[in-house]
């Protein structure tokens, strides 16, 4: 299993906190490139709630990982 930014953007609209095969529901209405689902389908199901992408991607950058200062424009 692997994560992108490209590939987490899809998720970025899913309906969190969402268990994995409401997530992998959604991918599949949503259009998700097929990655995506592979992805999600590799996550142990235990019946967890997933509450945003960092749940399932702890490296997922965050906008404070970004250099963009906000403010100038």
């Amino acid at each position: 299993m692997y994560w992108t930014l490209e590939l987490a953007h899809h998720l970025e609209e899913a309906p969190w906190p969402a268990t994995r095969d409401e997530l992998i529901d959604y991918a599949i209405r949503s259009g998700a490139p097929l990655e995506v689902i592979e992805n999600l389908q590799a996550i142990e199901d235990d019946g967890d709630l997933y509450d945003s992408m960092e749940d399932i991607w702890p490296d997922y950058p965050s906008k404070d990982d970004f250099l963009f200062n906000e403010d100038e424009y």
